[in-house]
C-alpha cells in the first residue's frame, strides 16, 4: 500500500500500456482474419474459374444438357429455371417480409416486436433442408414436383433475411420526417406510404436483392421440391423446373469427366451471378447512405 501511495501513476500507466498491447493485438489479428477470408475467396473462385472456364461456350448458355454420354449440350433449362424459380420467390418474400418489417418497427408494441424478431431470427437458422422437407410434406406429397412448391420453399427463406433487413433500415429513417408529417396532419399509414417507405426504398431494394441472391443458390430445398431432371426448358410454375445448384449437384456426382466439367462451369456461372447481384446490393446500399446523409 505504500508504494502505491508514492507512485500513483505507476499501476494506471501499466495499464494504458496494456490496453495498447491488446489493441495492437486485436487489431493485427483482426487484419490477418479479414486477408484469410480474401485469401480463401480468391483461391475458391480461381478454382473454379480454373475448371469452369473451358467448358463455358455459347452452347452452354442456350442449350439443354445432352444425352448421357455424349458430349455438348448447356444448362440452357437450368439459367431459366433458376431465374424464374427465384423470380416466384421475390415477388412472394417482398410483400410478406416488407409488411413484417413495417408491422414490427412501426406497429407493433415492444414485447410483441421482440417476440417476432426473435422468431425471424429462429426462422433465419433453420436449415434450409429442413424447410424442403416442410415443403415436401405440405405441398409436394400427394401433388408431384413443381416450381411453385420450389419458389414457396425459397420464399421462406428469404422472408427472415428481407424482414430484418428492412426493420434495421426503417429504423435509420430520422423520426423529424415522420414527426413533420404528423405535423401536417398525415394518418400513420399515410405517414408510412408517402414518407417512410419512400425514404427507405433503396435500402428495401438491396435487403430484396441479397435475399434474392441467398435464394439462387439453395439446393437442399429443391432436392425435395423441384428436382426432378428435365433436358428441355420449362416455363410452366406447375412443372417441376430444373435449376443451375441443382445441375450443379447432379453433374459433380456424374462419372463422365464432361459432366463435372460442366458442374465447375454451372458454379462459374453461379458465382459470378451472386457477385453480380451482391456488388448491385453494395451500389444500392451506398447509394441509400449516400442519400440519407445529403437529406440529413
Amino acid at each position: 500500500m505504500s508504494s502505491q501511495a508514492v507512485n500513483p501513476f505507476g499501476s494506471t500507466t501499466g495499464r494504458a500500456r496494456r490496453r495498447r498491447l491488446v489493441g495492437k493485438t486485436m487489431e493485427v489479428l483482426s487484419t490477418l482474419a479479414a486477408l484469410l477470408a480474401i485469401v480463401v475467396l480468391i483461391i475458391v473462385i480461381g478454382s473454379v474459374l480454373k475448371r469452369g472456364f473451358p467448358a463455358l461456350s455459347l452452347d452452354f448458355f442456350t442449350k439443354s444438357p445432352a444425352p448421357f454420354g455424349q458430349t455438348g449440350g448447356g444448362i440452357a433449362n437450368a439459367i431459366v429455371g433458376t431465374i424464374i424459380m427465384t423470380a416466384i420467390a421475390t415477388a412472394i418474400a417482398v410483400p410478406v417480409g416488407v409488411l413484417t418489417a413495417i408491422f414490427t418497427s412501426q406497429l407493433a408494441p415492444k414485447r410483441v416486436s421482440d417476440f417476432i424478431r426473435l422468431m425471424l431470427n429462429v426462422l433465419a437458422g433453420v436449415p434450409t433442408i429442413v424447410i424442403g422437407i416442410f415443403i415436401f410434406g405440405l405441398l409436394v406429397v400427394g401433388h408431384g414436383q413443381s416450381a411453385w412448391a420450389a419458389s414457396i420453399a425459397l420464399s421462406i427463406v428469404m422472408v427472415p433475411l428481407i424482414a430484418r433487413s428492412v426493420d434495421e433500415v426503417l429504423a435509420l429513417v430520422p423520426s423529424s420526417l415522420q414527426d413533420a408529417s404528423y405535423a401536417l396532419g398525415a394518418t400513420r399509414a399515410r405517414t408510412l406510404l408517402t414518407v417512410v417507405l419512400p425514404a427507405a426504398v433503396s435500402g428495401i431494394v438491396t435487403a430484396a436483392v441479397l435475399a434474392a441472391a441467398r435464394a439462387a443458390g439453395e439446393t437442399a430445398p429443391l432436392l425435395f421440391t423441384s428436382s426432378i431432371v428435365a433436358n428441355t426448358v420449362t416455363t410452366d410454375p406447375k412443372q417441376p423446373m430444373y435449376s443451375i445448384p441443382l445441375s450443379i449437384f447432379v453433374n459433380s456426382e456424374s462419372p463422365s469427366q464432361h459432366d463435372q466439367q460442366q458442374a465447375w462451369a454451372a458454379a462459374l456461372v453461379l458465382i459470378v451471378g451472386v457477385l453480380l447481384t451482391s456488388s448491385i446490393a453494395r451500389i444500392l446500399s451506398a447509394r441509400a447512405r449516400s442519400q440519407g446523409t445529403g437529406n440529413g
